[in-house]
């Protein structure tokens, strides 16, 4: 991280498109997708400065820039911020381990800086003035960091698939676990079968014996007519979330098919 070029803006650093992409370990197309993707979560002057322009000339007037970059028409530079959307988007181990080196090399090395120009004062008074604000700064900076590993911790298992079933209270079909891995509705049934965990019958898929009465399912009961006018009933056979945490960890233990969203290196 200390070999990255620095880039201010503002009087805060930021990092061009393509130096994020190498921080991350992931290519520029890839990190403009994600923001394409995500546009709506980010916010300019705060996540990002979009630059075009007169006030891109000027920028490039003052060679922070590579001279690749001297043709762009329009430049994004990224705040801290905003690299930490990326991380969040791209939810991969190596893109958060690289933010948290980037906040620690990069966005922050301001800090020491303002430490080391407080001992060269030569004034006590000053000096002591000096040396309190730093402090304050310090306690401001840990607090601030205890923050966002707090709320890294609460952010990151949101791509986990088990915390996106829990929030969900209600009944779901197999078209829609079958979704969650890319999976058709008979693929996964099919599946579901080979493993054991059910069986068709008329038409119905039910569970076998050593599922029942675990609250897997809720089967509905659907009044129907039939082509020659006979009365009939369908059973329309649900999964409820303790079911579909059975399923994900079953698939999981025994195939090691994991969802979209827990697989590596897929956006959010």
């Amino acid at each position: 991280m200390s070999g990255l070029k620095v880039i201010q803006k503002n009087n805060q650093r930021v990092l061009t498109t393509a130096q994020l992409a190498e921080v991350y370990g992931t290519e520029t197309k890839i990190v403009n997708r994600n923001f394409q993707r995500n546009a709506d979560r980010y916010v300019q002057g705060k996540h990002y400065f979009a630059l075009s322009g007169e006030e891109l000339r000027d920028f490039k007037g003052s060679r922070q820039i590579d001279d690749n970059l001297k043709f762009a028409s329009i430049l994004y530079l990224w705040t801290e911020k905003g690299a930490w959307l990326h991380a969040k988007s791209l939810n991969t181990d190596e893109a958060w381990d690289a933010y948290e080196k980037l906040v620690d090399d990069y966005y922050r090395v301001k800090e020491l800086v303002t430490q080391k120009q407080s001992y060269m004062i030569e004034d006590p008074i000053e000096r002591a003035k000096a040396w309190i604000k730093e402090q304050e700064e310090k306690r401001v900076l840990e607090l601030a960091n205890n923050q966002k590993d707090q709320l890294i911790g609460e952010l990151k298992p949101k791509a986990d698939y088990t915390d996106t079933i829990l929030k969900n209270k209600g009944l779901v079909t197999v078209t829609q676990i079958a979704k969650d891995y890319g999976m058709t509705a008979q693929e996964m049934n099919d599946l579901l079968h080979d493993l054991k965990v059910q069986y068709k019958q008329s038409k119905q898929w039910l569970l076998y014996r050593d599922h029942h009465n675990k609250g897997f399912t809720h089967s509905e009961t659907i009044n129907i007519v039939r082509s020659d006018g006979r009365p009939d009933i369908s059973m329309n056979t649900k999964w409820t979330q303790k079911g579909r945490i059975f399923i994900y960890e079953l698939l999981k233990n025994s195939k090691n098919i994991l969802p979209i969203i827990e697989r590596e290196g897929v956006l959010t």
